[in-house]
């Protein structure tokens, strides 16, 4: 499969495939939308669950939601039963909002076959497929697959600084253009307003349609017309950002759908720039 996304149908047909691993990537806390709100906890039949705010997350580092490391994602894709040869597949409960989020780390980490479900949970309940109440008990056979990081994925503040008057690293900013734009207070204590010099605001809402992606071709002309450096032959670096490094995900996927290459997470995006006294903002 080419793309990163998978369609509920697809996800339907191969419900009983062997080499599916598929995981709920959901989160507690959600930013940046109105979260949907569920009477009781439902699953799609046969799903595990990761937790991405505690678990697969370095709660050593002092960024909120940092990078996990490499023995976090090794531990949880061998409880996951990962393999080299795994179809991981990840969904949320919001439809498009953290699902991406695990979707780079694995990636990042060095699972070759890893996809988005498009339009999450919410796409499946509203197509009336069958879910149930409770998550599938972790295999018994633990997976092999050990993580390997490749750091040209993840991105620091120093990093982000060096190139910020470079033409070829457009740094792209997943937040609200109010945020954006210092015209509302960050929503994290001690954080400043504002934004990252030269960085260009692309809210992750703008490259979704209800609960799914917006179609590649819809998706081609938002960048194209995000940055001048978009519209060149030579491909730049995108380095993506939004308050804590879950949303910048989502344009990032969303990137990638529109043929774009050169990708990588700025790891604790605004709420560790933010914090930074050291570092310039706009």
């Amino acid at each position: 499969m080419s793309s990163p996304l998978v369609t509920t149908q697809w996800l339907q047909d191969n419900l009983d495939n062997k080499r599916l691993v598929l995981i709920d990537a959901s989160m507690a806390t959600v930013i940046g939308k109105e979260p949907i709100v569920y009477d009781r906890p439902v699953w799609i039949p046969g799903s595990r669950q990761i937790d991405l705010e505690s678990v697969l997350c370095d709660t050593g580092s002092s960024q909120t939601h940092a990078f996990p490391t490499e023995e976090q994602v090794t531990r949880e894709a061998q409880r996951l039963g990962i393999t080299a040869e795994s179809l991981v597949v990840l969904y949320d409960n919001q439809g498009i909002y953290s699902a991406p989020r695990a979707w780079w780390i694995f990636r990042s980490m060095g699972v070759k076959h890893v996809f988005v479900l498009d339009g999450g949970l919410p796409q499946w309940l509203a197509e009336q497929r069958d879910v149930v109440s409770t998550i599938a008990e972790t295999t018994t056979k633990p997976g092999n697959f050990v993580a390997n990081l490749d750091h040209s994925r993840v991105r620091n503040s120093a990093y982000v600084l060096q190139y910020l008057d470079d033409s070829q690293v457009t740094v792209v900013d997943a937040r609200s253009r109010s945020r954006f734009l210092a015209e509302v207070p960050e929503p994290r204590p001690g954080v400043r307003s504002g934004h990252i010099p030269n960085s260009h605001n692309l809210p992750f809402t703008e490259v979704l349609e209800g609960n799914c992606f917006k179609p590649v071709s819809e998706l081609k002309a938002i960048f194209i017309t995000l940055a001048p450096s978009l519209q060149s032959n030579n491909e730049p670096q995108l380095v993506f950002s939004c308050g804590s490094g879950i949303t910048a995900c989502i344009i990032l996927l969303a990137a990638e759908l529109a043929g774009y290459h050169q990708l990588s997470l700025y790891d604790g995006s605004w709420a560790d720039w933010g914090r930074d006294e050291s570092l310039p903002v706009a």
